[in-house]
Formats: C-alpha cells, structure tokens, sequence
C-alpha cells in the first residue's frame, strides 16, 4: 500500500513539475556570430512571404500524437536569418554553423546551418503567423516555430520564441 501512495505522488508530482507557463513574446532577436542584429517583430510578418500547411500533426518524443494545427501559415525561418549576414567571408565555414532558438521560458531547439538552407527541413521551418483559424498576434503563445519536416515535431516546436543566437563550432 506504501508503494502504491508513493507511486501515486511520484506521478502527481511530475506531471506539476511538467506544467509551466510560457510567456507570449511579439518579437525576437537574431545575434551571435552575425555581422548586425535582426529583430523580428510579430507586427511585420505581412511584409514576408508566406508558406501554408492544411495542417501540422504534433507528435512528441514517443511519436504519440498531441495534437494537430491547422490551416498553418508561417515564414520560412531561413528567410528570417537571411535578413542579417553570417560573419564570414567565405562561404566554406557555414557548414560549422548552428542555429539556437530560444523560448522565453528557456527551453531551446538547435539547428545547424545545413539543416536550414541545406536540406528540405529548411523549407518546412516555419515562424508560425496563423493556426487554427487564429493570428498569431492573438494567440497565446503568439511567436512559435515548428519543423514541419520533424517526425517527432513537437521536439523542435517553440512557443513563446525570444531569442536566435548563431553560433560557430570550435
């Protein structure tokens, strides 16, 4: 019986410690190994063109089916990152780069720079602007990416995006 309780609070308590908020953010930032800073504003995104999904499924780390978006629409991350230039000068070293985001609550996806611009993940990498019938302006989550091209795609989906640092291998 002394098991069966500790069981039951053991389980209880990880599924509280595995609840968190996010907070919403309306822009983010891309720096690190760039020649200039980019910020991208929720505002703007109308002034980027944009690719639509009929719907996205969500599968987390075991596959399972979570959930499914949509009627997506989003801009492809790599036309994002392209708005500020790599610090290089020759275009060899780029297969040394990666890519961080980072969600206001911490949690962070990497990609590297072949992933994005190298292969066909990169042209299903969206920054989400409409889901489900709703803006992303308005939803409560409001920045979030997703590889759609991801098996398990809720690994990589980012809600409450803050931050894109680019980065170099040592």
């Amino acid at each position: 019986m002394k098991y069966l309780i500790l069981f039951v609070v053991l389980s209880y308590s990880h599924v509280v410690i595995a609840q968190h908020d996010v907070k919403p953010t309306d822009y983010f930032l891309i720096e690190g190994k760039v020649k200039k800073p980019f910020t991208f504003k929720l505002e703007d995104a109308s002034a980027y063109n944009s690719i639509t999904f009929d719907s996205i499924v969500v599968y987390n780390h075991l596959v399972v089916r979570k959930s499914v978006l949509k009627d997506v629409k989003g801009i492809l991350l790599k036309d994002l990152i392209t708005k500020t230039s790599f610090d290089i000068i020759d275009p060899k070293p780029l297969s040394e780069y990666y890519i961080t985001c980072i969600a206001s609550d911490g949690y962070k996806v990497v990609f590297s720079w072949n992933e994005i611009f190298n292969s066909a993940i990169g042209k299903q990498l969206i920054v989400i602007t409409e889901a489900n019938g709703e803006k992303a302006i308005s939803s409560a989550q409001r920045i979030a990416i997703i590889s759609a091209a991801d098996i398990a795609t809720g690994r990589r989906y980012v809600h409450g995006l803050q931050k894109i640092i680019i980065g170099r291998v040592q």
